[in-house]
Protein backbone atom coordinates (compact mmCIF):
# COMPACT_ATOMS: atom_id res chain seq x y z
CA UNK A 1 0.00 0.00 0.00
CA UNK A 2 1.30 3.69 -0.81
CA UNK A 3 2.61 6.05 1.79
CA UNK A 4 0.51 8.60 0.19
CA UNK A 5 -3.08 9.43 0.50
CA UNK A 6 -2.54 11.86 -2.65
CA UNK A 7 -0.27 11.38 -5.94
CA UNK A 8 -0.33 14.00 -8.48
CA UNK A 9 2.01 13.93 -11.38
CA UNK A 10 2.05 16.20 -14.20
CA UNK A 11 -1.27 17.54 -13.24
CA UNK A 12 -2.65 20.26 -15.93
CA UNK A 13 -5.88 22.13 -16.42
CA UNK A 14 -6.53 24.62 -19.34
CA UNK A 15 -10.07 26.58 -19.64
CA UNK A 16 -11.12 27.15 -23.00
CA UNK A 17 -11.53 31.09 -23.61
CA UNK A 18 -14.76 32.82 -23.71
CA UNK A 19 -15.11 34.26 -27.81
CA UNK A 20 -11.91 35.24 -28.72
CA UNK A 21 -10.79 35.35 -25.11
CA UNK A 22 -7.41 33.22 -24.76
CA UNK A 23 -7.33 29.51 -23.14
CA UNK A 24 -6.70 30.03 -19.14
CA UNK A 25 -4.05 27.48 -17.66
CA UNK A 26 -5.09 27.00 -14.06
CA UNK A 27 -2.74 24.61 -13.52
CA UNK A 28 0.90 24.05 -14.63
CA UNK A 29 1.97 20.76 -14.58
CA UNK A 30 1.82 20.19 -10.67
CA UNK A 31 3.52 17.14 -9.16
CA UNK A 32 2.23 16.83 -5.33
CA UNK A 33 1.95 14.06 -2.68
CA UNK A 34 0.51 14.33 0.19
CA UNK A 35 1.16 11.92 2.98
CA UNK A 36 -1.43 9.07 4.55
CA UNK A 37 -2.64 10.42 8.23
CA UNK A 38 -1.40 14.22 7.71
CA UNK A 39 -2.52 17.64 8.27
CA UNK A 40 -1.91 19.44 5.05
CA UNK A 41 -2.59 22.40 3.91
CA UNK A 42 -2.93 23.91 0.43
CA UNK A 43 -2.52 27.07 0.53
CA UNK A 44 -2.54 30.02 -2.06
CA UNK A 45 -4.45 33.35 -3.06
CA UNK A 46 -7.71 33.66 -5.21
CA UNK A 47 -6.79 32.57 -8.69
CA UNK A 48 -3.64 30.23 -7.56
CA UNK A 49 -5.79 27.29 -8.84
CA UNK A 50 -6.59 25.45 -5.46
CA UNK A 51 -10.08 25.36 -6.58
CA UNK A 52 -9.51 23.65 -9.81
CA UNK A 53 -6.99 20.98 -8.00
CA UNK A 54 -9.59 20.24 -5.48
CA UNK A 55 -12.16 19.44 -7.81
CA UNK A 56 -10.06 17.14 -9.87
CA UNK A 57 -9.62 15.24 -6.86
CA UNK A 58 -13.43 15.41 -6.21
CA UNK A 59 -13.76 13.96 -9.76
CA UNK A 60 -16.22 17.64 -10.61
CA UNK A 61 -13.61 19.13 -13.33
CA UNK A 62 -12.05 16.73 -15.85
CA UNK A 63 -7.88 17.18 -16.23
CA UNK A 64 -5.98 18.07 -19.37
CA UNK A 65 -3.25 16.16 -18.48
CA UNK A 66 -1.64 14.16 -15.67
CA UNK A 67 -2.07 11.50 -13.20
CA UNK A 68 -4.08 11.73 -9.98
CA UNK A 69 -4.43 8.92 -7.43
CA UNK A 70 -6.06 8.81 -4.39
CA UNK A 71 -5.40 6.12 -1.51
CA UNK A 72 -3.55 3.58 -4.57
CA UNK A 73 -6.52 4.34 -6.98
CA UNK A 74 -5.85 5.91 -9.82
CA UNK A 75 -8.59 8.26 -10.86
CA UNK A 76 -8.77 7.16 -14.68
CA UNK A 77 -8.41 3.40 -14.24
CA UNK A 78 -10.99 3.04 -10.41
CA UNK A 79 -12.71 6.34 -11.04
CA UNK A 80 -15.63 4.80 -8.30
CA UNK A 81 -13.22 3.62 -5.95
CA UNK A 82 -10.78 7.11 -6.23
CA UNK A 83 -14.16 9.07 -5.97
CA UNK A 84 -15.21 6.75 -2.56
CA UNK A 85 -11.70 7.56 -0.91
CA UNK A 86 -12.75 11.57 -0.95
CA UNK A 87 -15.24 13.47 0.50
CA UNK A 88 -15.49 17.29 0.53
CA UNK A 89 -17.07 19.64 2.36
CA UNK A 90 -17.19 22.52 -0.02
CA UNK A 91 -17.08 26.28 0.38
CA UNK A 92 -20.17 27.50 -1.41
CA UNK A 93 -23.86 26.87 0.64
CA UNK A 94 -24.81 24.21 -1.64
CA UNK A 95 -27.97 22.74 0.55
CA UNK A 96 -31.15 21.83 -0.96
CA UNK A 97 -33.23 23.71 0.90
CA UNK A 98 -36.53 21.09 1.22
CA UNK A 99 -34.50 18.89 3.12
CA UNK A 100 -33.51 18.02 6.61
CA UNK A 101 -29.82 17.27 8.14
CA UNK A 102 -31.02 13.71 8.74
CA UNK A 103 -32.29 13.47 5.27
CA UNK A 104 -29.50 15.51 3.50
CA UNK A 105 -27.35 12.54 4.97
CA UNK A 106 -29.14 9.48 4.49
CA UNK A 107 -29.64 10.57 0.55
CA UNK A 108 -26.09 11.41 0.39
CA UNK A 109 -25.22 7.70 2.11
CA UNK A 110 -27.06 6.63 -0.64
CA UNK A 111 -25.48 8.05 -3.61
CA UNK A 112 -22.14 6.40 -2.01
CA UNK A 113 -23.87 3.21 -2.02
CA UNK A 114 -23.82 3.11 1.57
CA UNK A 115 -26.02 0.41 2.86
CA UNK A 116 -28.71 1.29 5.75
CA UNK A 117 -27.48 -1.20 7.87
CA UNK A 118 -23.76 0.75 7.79
CA UNK A 119 -25.07 4.18 8.11
CA UNK A 120 -23.98 6.88 10.60
CA UNK A 121 -26.30 9.35 10.26
CA UNK A 122 -27.57 10.00 13.80
CA UNK A 123 -23.64 9.45 15.09
CA UNK A 124 -22.49 12.32 12.53
CA UNK A 125 -25.09 14.83 13.58
CA UNK A 126 -24.39 14.40 16.67
CA UNK A 127 -20.65 14.69 16.00
CA UNK A 128 -21.21 18.01 14.10
CA UNK A 129 -23.45 19.37 16.79
CA UNK A 130 -27.30 19.07 14.71
CA UNK A 131 -28.75 16.41 16.68
CA UNK A 132 -31.40 19.21 17.98
CA UNK A 133 -32.03 20.17 14.17
CA UNK A 134 -32.37 16.99 12.43
CA UNK A 135 -35.79 17.38 11.45
CA UNK A 136 -35.55 20.98 10.61
CA UNK A 137 -35.78 21.81 6.86
CA UNK A 138 -32.13 23.00 5.75
CA UNK A 139 -33.07 26.82 4.63
CA UNK A 140 -34.31 27.19 8.49
CA UNK A 141 -30.48 26.79 9.34
CA UNK A 142 -27.96 29.48 10.05
CA UNK A 143 -25.15 30.08 8.05
CA UNK A 144 -23.15 28.01 10.70
CA UNK A 145 -25.23 24.88 10.79
CA UNK A 146 -25.08 24.86 7.06
CA UNK A 147 -21.58 24.81 7.38
CA UNK A 148 -21.54 22.16 9.95
CA UNK A 149 -23.94 20.10 7.39
CA UNK A 150 -21.75 20.13 4.92
CA UNK A 151 -18.96 18.32 7.14
CA UNK A 152 -21.36 15.91 7.66
CA UNK A 153 -22.19 15.08 4.08
CA UNK A 154 -18.35 14.66 3.30
CA UNK A 155 -18.43 12.21 6.06
CA UNK A 156 -21.01 9.51 5.24
CA UNK A 157 -19.21 7.36 3.76
CA UNK A 158 -16.31 6.93 5.88
CA UNK A 159 -14.10 8.37 3.72
CA UNK A 160 -10.13 8.20 4.09
CA UNK A 161 -9.09 11.69 2.87
CA UNK A 162 -11.38 14.62 3.95
CA UNK A 163 -10.76 17.99 1.76
CA UNK A 164 -11.53 20.91 3.63
CA UNK A 165 -12.27 24.02 1.20
CA UNK A 166 -12.02 27.36 3.53
CA UNK A 167 -14.41 25.99 6.01
CA UNK A 168 -13.96 28.80 8.99
CA UNK A 169 -14.54 31.63 6.16
CA UNK A 170 -16.94 33.52 7.91
CA UNK A 171 -17.72 31.63 11.05
CA UNK A 172 -18.16 32.37 14.44
CA UNK A 173 -15.62 31.33 17.17
CA UNK A 174 -17.71 28.51 18.77
CA UNK A 175 -18.03 27.11 14.86
CA UNK A 176 -14.06 27.39 14.39
CA UNK A 177 -13.54 25.74 17.36
CA UNK A 178 -16.03 22.62 16.98
CA UNK A 179 -14.49 22.41 13.50
CA UNK A 180 -11.23 21.97 14.20
CA UNK A 181 -12.07 19.88 17.48
CA UNK A 182 -13.72 17.34 14.98
CA UNK A 183 -10.83 17.45 12.69
CA UNK A 184 -8.38 16.65 14.92
CA UNK A 185 -10.59 13.91 16.56
CA UNK A 186 -11.09 12.20 12.81
CA UNK A 187 -7.50 12.52 12.02
CA UNK A 188 -5.82 11.12 15.23
CA UNK A 189 -8.56 8.55 16.09
CA UNK A 190 -9.26 7.36 12.31
CA UNK A 191 -6.19 8.41 10.71
CA UNK A 192 -8.07 10.65 8.34
CA UNK A 193 -5.73 12.40 6.05
CA UNK A 194 -7.55 16.66 6.19
CA UNK A 195 -6.36 18.42 3.03
CA UNK A 196 -7.31 21.95 4.21
CA UNK A 197 -7.42 25.17 2.46
CA UNK A 198 -7.36 28.66 4.22
CA UNK A 199 -6.85 32.21 4.17
CA UNK A 200 -6.54 32.42 7.62
CA UNK A 201 -2.87 31.42 8.03
CA UNK A 202 -3.02 31.02 11.31
CA UNK A 203 -4.91 28.13 11.10
CA UNK A 204 -2.86 26.59 8.67
CA UNK A 205 0.27 27.37 10.80
CA UNK A 206 -1.19 25.44 13.98
CA UNK A 207 -3.17 22.91 12.46
CA UNK A 208 -0.94 21.65 10.00
CA UNK A 209 2.02 19.23 9.40
CA UNK A 210 2.52 20.18 5.56
CA UNK A 211 1.86 22.83 3.77
CA UNK A 212 1.81 23.76 -0.12
CA UNK A 213 2.02 26.95 -1.45
CA UNK A 214 0.56 27.62 -5.01
CA UNK A 215 0.79 30.54 -7.14
CA UNK A 216 -0.44 31.23 -10.30
CA UNK A 217 -1.49 27.71 -11.43
CA UNK A 218 2.31 25.96 -10.04
CA UNK A 219 3.19 24.77 -6.56
CA UNK A 220 5.77 27.25 -5.39
CA UNK A 221 7.10 26.18 -2.43
CA UNK A 222 6.03 22.22 -0.46
CA UNK A 223 7.42 21.36 2.89
CA UNK A 224 7.00 20.89 6.92
CA UNK A 225 5.06 23.85 8.84
CA UNK A 226 8.20 23.94 10.52
CA UNK A 227 10.61 23.96 7.67
CA UNK A 228 8.74 26.81 6.03
CA UNK A 229 8.51 28.85 8.81
CA UNK A 230 12.51 28.64 8.82
CA UNK A 231 12.91 29.38 5.54
CA UNK A 232 13.09 32.87 6.17
CA UNK A 233 16.43 34.81 6.91
CA UNK A 234 15.18 37.80 8.51
CA UNK A 235 14.89 38.23 12.40
CA UNK A 236 13.62 41.12 14.15
CA UNK A 237 15.37 42.28 17.79
CA UNK A 238 12.94 44.67 19.53
CA UNK A 239 14.43 46.52 22.65
CA UNK A 240 12.71 48.81 24.83
CA UNK A 241 15.04 51.35 25.51
CA UNK A 242 15.65 52.50 29.34
CA UNK A 243 15.32 55.85 27.94
CA UNK A 244 14.76 58.30 25.02
CA UNK A 245 17.30 57.63 21.99
CA UNK A 246 18.17 60.19 19.88
CA UNK A 247 20.96 57.46 17.60
CA UNK A 248 19.92 54.48 16.14
CA UNK A 249 21.98 51.98 15.87
CA UNK A 250 24.27 51.49 12.45
CA UNK A 251 25.72 48.79 10.94
CA UNK A 252 25.80 46.89 7.62
CA UNK A 253 22.94 44.39 7.19
CA UNK A 254 21.09 45.90 10.16
CA UNK A 255 17.59 47.71 9.95
CA UNK A 256 16.68 50.16 12.89
CA UNK A 257 13.44 52.11 13.25
CA UNK A 258 11.62 53.78 16.30
CA UNK A 259 8.06 52.11 16.69
CA UNK A 260 5.06 54.42 18.37
CA UNK A 261 5.60 52.48 21.55
CA UNK A 262 9.06 53.94 22.17
CA UNK A 263 11.00 50.51 21.57
CA UNK A 264 13.18 49.74 18.41
CA UNK A 265 12.62 47.35 15.85
CA UNK A 266 16.13 46.08 14.83
CA UNK A 267 15.86 44.05 11.60
CA UNK A 268 18.25 41.59 10.14
CA UNK A 269 19.63 38.87 8.17
CA UNK A 270 20.43 36.30 10.81
CA UNK A 271 23.25 34.80 7.78
CA UNK A 272 25.41 37.61 7.81
CA UNK A 273 24.93 39.51 11.42
CA UNK A 274 24.70 37.03 14.92
CA UNK A 275 21.86 38.12 17.61
CA UNK A 276 25.65 39.20 19.56
CA UNK A 277 27.10 41.52 16.83
CA UNK A 278 23.34 43.33 17.17
CA UNK A 279 23.26 43.68 20.45
CA UNK A 280 26.97 44.82 20.26
CA UNK A 281 25.64 48.05 17.62
CA UNK A 282 23.11 49.02 20.08
CA UNK A 283 25.69 49.31 23.58
CA UNK A 284 27.42 51.62 20.56
CA UNK A 285 24.70 54.14 19.92
CA UNK A 286 24.90 54.50 23.59
CA UNK A 287 21.19 52.83 24.41
CA UNK A 288 20.56 51.23 27.78
CA UNK A 289 18.44 48.36 27.24
CA UNK A 290 15.44 48.07 29.84
CA UNK A 291 13.80 44.80 28.37
CA UNK A 292 14.45 42.85 24.54
CA UNK A 293 12.88 40.13 22.42
CA UNK A 294 12.67 38.64 19.32
CA UNK A 295 9.69 38.64 16.63
CA UNK A 296 9.51 35.24 14.77
CA UNK A 297 8.70 34.76 11.08
CA UNK A 298 5.22 33.42 10.82
CA UNK A 299 3.57 31.38 8.16
CA UNK A 300 2.21 35.11 6.44
CA UNK A 301 6.11 36.23 6.09
CA UNK A 302 6.83 32.91 4.33
CA UNK A 303 3.57 33.52 1.87
CA UNK A 304 4.06 36.94 0.94
CA UNK A 305 7.81 36.09 0.93
CA UNK A 306 7.42 32.90 -1.45
CA UNK A 307 4.50 34.51 -3.63
CA UNK A 308 6.38 37.64 -4.44
CA UNK A 309 9.49 35.86 -5.23
CA UNK A 310 7.12 33.55 -7.82
CA UNK A 311 5.81 36.55 -9.50
CA UNK A 312 8.96 38.30 -9.78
Amino acid sequence: MSHDAIRIEGLRKTYRGAKNEPAQEALKGIDLTVPRGSVFGLLGANGAGKSTLINILAGLVVKSAGRVEICGWDQDVNPRQSRAAIGVMPQELNLDPFFTPRGALEVQAGLYGVPKSERRSDAILEMVGLSDKAEAYARTLSGGMRRRLLLGKALVHSPSVLVLDEPTAGVDIELRKMLWENVRKLNQERGMTIILTTHYLEEAEEMCDEIAIMHQGAVVARDSTRNLLGQLDSKTMVIEPAEAVSTLPEVENLTAESRSDGTLALTYSASQLSADAVLEAVRAANIRIRDVRTEQADLEDVFLSLTRSGAA
